[in-house]
């Protein structure tokens, strides 16, 4: 396609008058034309507006309906993928392995959506019929599903140019929810939320979607998020990023007139925790399994394993030194932006800094524009607890091994961690039931427990849960990856004493969809 650098407000394209900037290269600093146009304020009205009077017509599409738009616009991107190919290297750094693996897991994701909204149980209906005869007081018909919430903006990411970007999981779940999606795109690669906003708005043409169901807009600051968020159209906000960009949203979103929740997975260190059997058994095996984990994507996973918490000893010195070898030969990377880049090598100054670290690796960074070079420290579980900076997230290649002196100071230390996406326990069997007690603990931390494995790639399936409590994300009960998100764009709305034929389709008693329900307290498969 070709790109012009404006916004796409439902069917049409924005306004060519706001402040530009351009996509940059990180490797190279070189500036990616075309200009880009951020959207003015009257742009975010209309986008809104548009979104608003689309909802009622959008939420009222059948599941089916929905499944051949979210498909169309899989097909779209599949047709591109050689131009995104192209694009998004360039905005990003990553190399064409992963931008066409993440061009295949956001086909997946969309074309997996497509099949929930297409079947339709996910609207968790549920029919109580009337007892007129019951004493002392006789029981009235009620029955329940989800229903949209309305308008979503959602924030795309700027690790996940495609997966979370303009149409990844939250765009995807709230579409298949049926709820209209104003999106605003990440101003670290506008030329690949150009090209799958185009994907998008030519399927919701094709398939007869209303306009405003989906609509982008581009911005290189914060302006135009922050009047998205107060918005009264809104109704719930998708984000991916920083916990104090996350923040910030909620604190927005919770002052409005009519507060509105942000769903916000803000990152966390995905503590790894090496159990004594596991160790000595394959220390090395896990030392070389953690320098391909650590500097997966240059480190730029919200599934970093950025603390690891290992027994005091020689088998702990042996795997620091294997650890440290893989990592010191990592090499040179370029991370996403400059900016990414500098905050990276400020925390890990931060810790070499530090009198209770020690530095065990300090690979070359070399001279890209946005330049990441790996990095690993050491130091004490007694530290650890002492110091809350410790237990910072470092985003980039970086990682912090924590030793212990015995099972006490391990469950302190699990006990004193806030909320996380994920942990990891490394063991054996026998391991597994003498530390019975931290699986317990690590159940309450995080949304993912990962057993002899490494928390970085998220697989998007119906049971996987990519979230955890604050401050990992906003709501620990929700998830942004897998086929459970899309509840987080719905809510329920009870039907009481209304007539069969009046009621939606999901509800009436010959169950024309053919859904599971859950008809009188029992589960009733269609």
């Amino acid at each position: 396609m070709n790109l012009t650098g404006t916004s796409f407000i439902g069917q049409a394209r924005g306004s060519a008058s706001g402040t530009s900037f351009h996509g940059v290269n990180p490797a190279t600093g070189e500036a990616l034309e075309p200009n880009y146009y951020a959207a003015t304020s009257a742009d975010v009205a209309q986008a809104c507006e548009l979104a608003a009077s689309a909802a009622r017509a959008y939420g009222a599409t059948s599941g089916a309906d929905r499944a051949t738009f979210l498909r169309a616009i899989a097909d779209n991107i599949e047709a591109a993928v050689d131009q995104l190919v192209e694009v998004t290297t360039a905005e990003t750094g990553y190399p064409e392995g992963r931008i066409r693996g993440e061009s295949g897991r956001t086909m997946g994701q969309l074309r997996l959506f497509a099949t929930v909204a297409e079947e339709g149980s996910w609207v968790d209906a549920r029919v109580d019929r009337a007892n007129p005869d019951r004493e002392p007081m006789p029981k009235p018909d009620v029955r329940c599903m989800l229903r949209p919430v309305g308008p979503v903006v959602v924030f795309g990411a700027s690790n996940f140019p495609m997966a979370f970007g303009a149409l990844g999981g939250d765009t995807a779940s709230a579409l298949a929810g049926g709820n209209p999606v104003v999106v605003k795109g990440h101003p670290a690669h506008p030329r690949t939320s150009e090209i799958v906003a185009d994907c998008t708005a030519r399927a919701a043409a094709s398939t007869g979607m209303p306009d405003g169901t989906f609509s982008l807009l581009f911005d290189d600051g914060i302006d135009v998020g922050i009047e998205l968020v107060k918005h009264p159209a809104i109704k719930a906000v998708g984000f991916t990023g920083s916990l104090r960009a996350g923040r910030a949203l909620m604190d927005i979103a919770a002052a409005r007139p009519e507060p509105i929740p942000v769903y916000a997975e803000m990152g966390s260190i995905n503590p790894v925790f090496i159990l004594p059997g596991a160790l000595a058994e394959r220390g090395a095996e896990i030392a070389t399994g953690l320098t391909g984990s650590v500097n997966l994507g240059v480190g730029q996973f919200c599934t970093c394993p950025g603390v690891v918490v290992s027994p005091s000893g020689d088998a702990t010195d042996a795997l620091a030194s294997a650890w440290a070898d893989g990592m010191q030969a990592s090499a040179a990377s370029v991370m996403l932006t400059q900016g990414i880049s500098k905050a990276y090598h400020c925390g890990t100054d931060s810790l070499r800094a530090k009198d209770s670290v020690s530095a065990l690796a300090n690979a070359e960074k070399g001279e890209a524009f946005a330049p990441a070079g790996s990095a690993l420290f050491r130091t004490t579980a007694d530290a650890f607890l002492a110091d809350a900076e410790l237990g910072h997230e470092v985003f980039g290649p970086s990682s912090l091994l924590v030793e212990h002196n015995d099972k006490a100071a391990l469950l302190a230390l699990a006990e004193a961690l806030p909320g996380q996406l994920t942990a990891s326990i490394h063991g054996t069997e026998a391991d597994l039931s003498e530390y019975a007690e931290l699986v317990d603990i690590l159940s309450q931390k995080a949304g993912r427990l990962v057993f002899n494995g490494f928390p970085t790639g998220v697989e998007v399936c119906h049971a996987m849960v990519h979230g955890g409590p604050y401050p990992a994300s906003s709501d620990g009960r929700s998830t942004s990856v897998g086929t459970m998100a899309i509840s987080r764009f719905a809510r329920p709305v009870a039907y009481q004493a209304f007539p069969d034929a009046a009621l939606p389709d999901a509800l009436k008693d010959a169950n024309p969809l053919g859904i599971t329900r859950l008809e009188d307290g029992k589960s009733v498969n269609a």
